[in-house]
Protein backbone atom coordinates (compact mmCIF):
# COMPACT_ATOMS: atom_id res chain seq x y z
CA UNK A 1 0.00 0.00 0.00
CA UNK A 2 1.33 3.52 -1.16
CA UNK A 3 0.51 5.80 2.08
CA UNK A 4 0.04 9.19 1.82
CA UNK A 5 0.79 11.90 4.31
CA UNK A 6 -0.97 14.86 6.67
CA UNK A 7 0.33 18.26 6.27
CA UNK A 8 2.02 17.73 10.03
CA UNK A 9 3.51 14.23 8.58
CA UNK A 10 4.59 16.43 5.77
CA UNK A 11 5.66 19.35 7.69
CA UNK A 12 7.77 16.58 9.87
CA UNK A 13 9.43 15.39 6.37
CA UNK A 14 10.07 18.99 5.55
CA UNK A 15 12.14 19.41 8.56
CA UNK A 16 14.31 16.19 8.08
CA UNK A 17 14.79 17.10 4.46
CA UNK A 18 15.84 20.38 5.44
CA UNK A 19 18.93 18.92 7.47
CA UNK A 20 19.72 16.45 4.77
CA UNK A 21 20.48 19.48 2.42
CA UNK A 22 22.60 21.11 5.05
CA UNK A 23 23.80 18.07 5.62
CA UNK A 24 25.27 17.56 2.05
CA UNK A 25 26.08 21.04 1.28
CA UNK A 26 28.45 21.03 4.34
CA UNK A 27 30.12 18.15 2.71
CA UNK A 28 30.00 19.42 -0.75
CA UNK A 29 32.27 22.32 0.90
CA UNK A 30 34.68 20.35 1.44
CA UNK A 31 35.41 18.03 -1.43
CA UNK A 32 39.02 18.72 -2.47
CA UNK A 33 41.46 16.69 -3.90
CA UNK A 34 43.68 15.23 -0.91
CA UNK A 35 40.81 14.54 1.30
CA UNK A 36 39.41 11.29 1.68
CA UNK A 37 36.13 10.26 1.50
CA UNK A 38 36.50 9.54 5.25
CA UNK A 39 36.56 13.16 5.68
CA UNK A 40 33.46 13.34 4.06
CA UNK A 41 31.92 11.22 6.61
CA UNK A 42 33.08 12.67 9.61
CA UNK A 43 32.07 16.00 8.87
CA UNK A 44 28.53 14.66 7.54
CA UNK A 45 28.40 12.74 11.09
CA UNK A 46 28.87 15.89 12.78
CA UNK A 47 26.34 17.99 10.37
CA UNK A 48 23.85 15.75 11.70
CA UNK A 49 24.31 15.98 15.55
CA UNK A 50 25.23 19.30 15.33
CA UNK A 51 21.24 19.41 14.25
CA UNK A 52 19.46 17.01 16.19
CA UNK A 53 18.62 14.53 13.58
CA UNK A 54 19.71 10.82 13.76
CA UNK A 55 21.23 9.04 10.68
CA UNK A 56 18.69 6.85 8.99
CA UNK A 57 21.94 5.14 6.79
CA UNK A 58 24.15 3.99 9.81
CA UNK A 59 22.91 0.47 10.98
CA UNK A 60 20.40 0.13 7.98
CA UNK A 61 21.10 -3.87 7.00
CA UNK A 62 24.27 -3.33 8.76
CA UNK A 63 25.36 -0.31 6.82
CA UNK A 64 28.34 0.88 8.81
CA UNK A 65 28.48 4.98 8.11
CA UNK A 66 26.13 7.83 7.87
CA UNK A 67 27.41 8.50 4.33
CA UNK A 68 27.33 7.09 0.91
CA UNK A 69 30.78 7.99 -1.52
CA UNK A 70 30.90 6.99 -4.46
CA UNK A 71 33.59 7.71 -6.88
CA UNK A 72 34.04 8.18 -10.75
CA UNK A 73 32.50 4.11 -11.36
CA UNK A 74 30.85 3.76 -8.14
CA UNK A 75 27.29 4.25 -8.71
CA UNK A 76 25.97 3.87 -5.42
CA UNK A 77 26.61 3.04 -1.78
CA UNK A 78 30.30 3.36 -1.49
CA UNK A 79 31.48 2.89 2.13
CA UNK A 80 33.68 5.79 3.57
CA UNK A 81 37.29 4.68 3.91
CA UNK A 82 40.64 6.61 5.11
CA UNK A 83 42.74 4.85 2.15
CA UNK A 84 40.29 6.31 -0.57
CA UNK A 85 41.95 9.64 -0.99
CA UNK A 86 40.53 12.20 -3.96
CA UNK A 87 42.34 13.60 -6.75
CA UNK A 88 41.38 16.52 -8.64
CA UNK A 89 38.78 15.93 -11.59
CA UNK A 90 36.77 13.07 -9.84
CA UNK A 91 33.33 12.10 -9.67
CA UNK A 92 31.52 11.98 -6.25
CA UNK A 93 28.57 11.38 -5.53
CA UNK A 94 27.06 11.89 -1.90
CA UNK A 95 23.98 10.33 -0.39
CA UNK A 96 22.34 10.69 3.05
CA UNK A 97 19.47 9.94 5.12
CA UNK A 98 18.19 11.76 8.66
CA UNK A 99 15.31 10.89 10.54
CA UNK A 100 13.85 12.94 12.60
CA UNK A 101 10.73 13.00 14.75
CA UNK A 102 9.94 9.63 13.24
CA UNK A 103 10.20 10.84 9.73
CA UNK A 104 12.77 10.42 6.67
CA UNK A 105 14.61 13.08 4.61
CA UNK A 106 16.79 11.42 1.89
CA UNK A 107 18.69 13.13 -0.67
CA UNK A 108 21.88 12.96 -3.27
CA UNK A 109 23.94 14.77 -5.03
CA UNK A 110 27.18 15.07 -7.15
CA UNK A 111 30.16 16.48 -7.39
CA UNK A 112 33.73 17.07 -8.93
CA UNK A 113 36.74 17.35 -6.82
CA UNK A 114 38.46 20.38 -6.95
CA UNK A 115 37.99 23.25 -9.52
CA UNK A 116 35.07 22.77 -12.18
CA UNK A 117 38.06 23.11 -14.88
CA UNK A 118 39.56 19.75 -13.40
CA UNK A 119 36.92 17.85 -15.02
CA UNK A 120 36.62 17.36 -18.44
CA UNK A 121 33.79 18.38 -20.78
CA UNK A 122 32.95 14.74 -20.42
CA UNK A 123 32.28 14.67 -16.73
CA UNK A 124 30.64 17.69 -16.71
CA UNK A 125 27.98 16.93 -19.12
CA UNK A 126 26.92 13.80 -17.13
CA UNK A 127 26.28 15.73 -14.07
CA UNK A 128 24.43 18.14 -16.19
CA UNK A 129 22.42 15.64 -17.69
CA UNK A 130 21.44 13.41 -14.46
CA UNK A 131 20.64 16.41 -12.71
CA UNK A 132 18.48 17.40 -15.79
CA UNK A 133 16.57 14.19 -15.48
CA UNK A 134 15.78 14.45 -11.97
CA UNK A 135 14.20 18.23 -12.92
CA UNK A 136 11.98 16.21 -15.33
CA UNK A 137 11.01 13.70 -13.20
CA UNK A 138 9.96 16.18 -10.44
CA UNK A 139 7.70 17.54 -13.04
CA UNK A 140 6.02 15.00 -13.58
CA UNK A 141 5.33 14.24 -9.69
CA UNK A 142 1.65 15.33 -9.84
CA UNK A 143 -1.71 14.19 -8.88
CA UNK A 144 -3.97 12.58 -11.51
CA UNK A 145 -0.03 11.43 -13.41
CA UNK A 146 1.29 7.71 -13.43
CA UNK A 147 4.24 6.50 -11.73
CA UNK A 148 5.18 5.66 -14.88
CA UNK A 149 5.47 9.04 -15.83
CA UNK A 150 8.35 9.60 -13.86
CA UNK A 151 10.32 6.99 -14.65
CA UNK A 152 9.76 7.53 -18.20
CA UNK A 153 10.96 11.29 -18.01
CA UNK A 154 14.09 10.24 -16.68
CA UNK A 155 14.65 7.47 -19.28
CA UNK A 156 14.12 9.82 -21.99
CA UNK A 157 16.18 12.61 -21.09
CA UNK A 158 19.31 10.10 -20.27
CA UNK A 159 19.21 8.02 -23.61
CA UNK A 160 18.61 10.85 -25.67
CA UNK A 161 21.68 12.32 -24.60
CA UNK A 162 23.25 8.85 -25.12
CA UNK A 163 23.81 7.43 -21.86
CA UNK A 164 22.21 4.53 -19.85
CA UNK A 165 20.12 4.12 -16.90
CA UNK A 166 20.76 1.58 -13.99
CA UNK A 167 18.15 -0.59 -13.51
CA UNK A 168 18.88 -2.84 -10.45
CA UNK A 169 18.45 0.11 -8.34
CA UNK A 170 15.48 2.35 -7.68
CA UNK A 171 13.87 4.73 -6.23
CA UNK A 172 11.23 4.94 -3.12
CA UNK A 173 8.65 6.30 -1.44
CA UNK A 174 9.69 7.25 2.22
CA UNK A 175 8.38 8.57 5.12
CA UNK A 176 8.69 6.55 8.45
CA UNK A 177 10.68 3.91 7.26
CA UNK A 178 13.51 4.94 5.01
CA UNK A 179 12.23 2.75 2.12
CA UNK A 180 8.17 2.43 1.54
CA UNK A 181 6.04 1.47 -1.28
CA UNK A 182 6.16 2.54 -4.42
CA UNK A 183 9.53 1.74 -6.27
CA UNK A 184 10.47 4.60 -8.73
CA UNK A 185 12.22 2.85 -11.69
CA UNK A 186 14.04 5.28 -13.80
CA UNK A 187 13.04 3.93 -17.00
CA UNK A 188 9.49 2.67 -17.93
CA UNK A 189 6.30 3.83 -19.74
CA UNK A 190 4.17 7.33 -19.44
CA UNK A 191 0.64 6.38 -18.43
CA UNK A 192 1.56 2.94 -16.63
CA UNK A 193 1.75 2.08 -13.21
CA UNK A 194 -0.18 3.73 -9.80
CA UNK A 195 -1.76 6.99 -9.97
CA UNK A 196 0.17 9.48 -8.08
CA UNK A 197 -2.27 11.42 -5.12
CA UNK A 198 -1.66 14.13 -2.87
CA UNK A 199 0.49 13.29 0.13
CA UNK A 200 2.71 10.64 -1.45
CA UNK A 201 6.05 11.40 -1.03
CA UNK A 202 8.72 10.06 -3.27
CA UNK A 203 12.52 9.56 -3.66
CA UNK A 204 13.24 10.23 -7.05
CA UNK A 205 16.72 9.04 -7.69
CA UNK A 206 18.09 9.12 -11.08
CA UNK A 207 21.50 7.11 -11.59
CA UNK A 208 22.68 7.50 -15.46
CA UNK A 209 26.07 5.72 -16.38
CA UNK A 210 28.66 6.88 -19.52
CA UNK A 211 28.39 3.88 -20.67
CA UNK A 212 26.39 0.54 -20.62
CA UNK A 213 23.40 0.26 -17.85
CA UNK A 214 25.40 -2.70 -16.27
CA UNK A 215 26.32 -2.53 -12.59
CA UNK A 216 28.06 -5.22 -10.16
CA UNK A 217 28.32 -5.05 -6.13
CA UNK A 218 31.95 -5.34 -4.68
CA UNK A 219 32.91 -8.12 -2.24
CA UNK A 220 32.38 -5.19 -0.15
CA UNK A 221 28.33 -6.53 -0.39
CA UNK A 222 27.75 -2.54 -0.65
CA UNK A 223 29.62 -0.36 -3.49
CA UNK A 224 27.86 -1.01 -7.13
CA UNK A 225 30.14 -0.20 -9.99
CA UNK A 226 29.23 0.15 -13.69
CA UNK A 227 30.36 -3.79 -15.05
CA UNK A 228 32.47 -1.78 -17.69
CA UNK A 229 33.88 0.89 -15.69
CA UNK A 230 32.70 3.86 -17.29
CA UNK A 231 31.57 6.97 -14.97
CA UNK A 232 28.06 7.41 -13.13
CA UNK A 233 26.14 9.90 -11.46
CA UNK A 234 23.53 10.15 -9.09
CA UNK A 235 21.16 12.83 -8.16
CA UNK A 236 17.89 12.11 -5.52
CA UNK A 237 15.31 14.67 -4.07
CA UNK A 238 12.54 14.00 -1.45
CA UNK A 239 9.12 15.04 -3.19
CA UNK A 240 5.84 15.38 -1.71
CA UNK A 241 2.87 15.20 -4.26
CA UNK A 242 0.57 17.87 -3.64
CA UNK A 243 -2.02 19.95 -5.01
CA UNK A 244 -0.05 22.52 -6.01
CA UNK A 245 2.33 20.45 -7.46
CA UNK A 246 5.51 18.80 -7.06
CA UNK A 247 7.04 19.93 -3.61
CA UNK A 248 10.76 18.90 -3.09
CA UNK A 249 11.67 18.71 0.73
CA UNK A 250 15.19 18.22 0.19
CA UNK A 251 15.44 21.64 -1.13
CA UNK A 252 15.10 25.14 0.13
Amino acid sequence: MIARRSPLELAKMRRAGLVVYEVLQAVAETIRPGASTWDLEEVADRAIRDRGAVSAFRGYRGYPCVLCVSVNEQVIHGIPSRKRVLQAGEIVSLDCGVVMEGYYGDSATTVIAGAPAAAAAPARKLLEVTQAALAAAIEQARPGNRLGDISQAVQERAEREGYSVVREFVGHGIGTHLHEDPQVPNYGAAGHGPKLKTGMVLAIEPMINQGAAAVQVLSDGWTAVTADGSASAHFEHTVAITDDGPWVLTRP
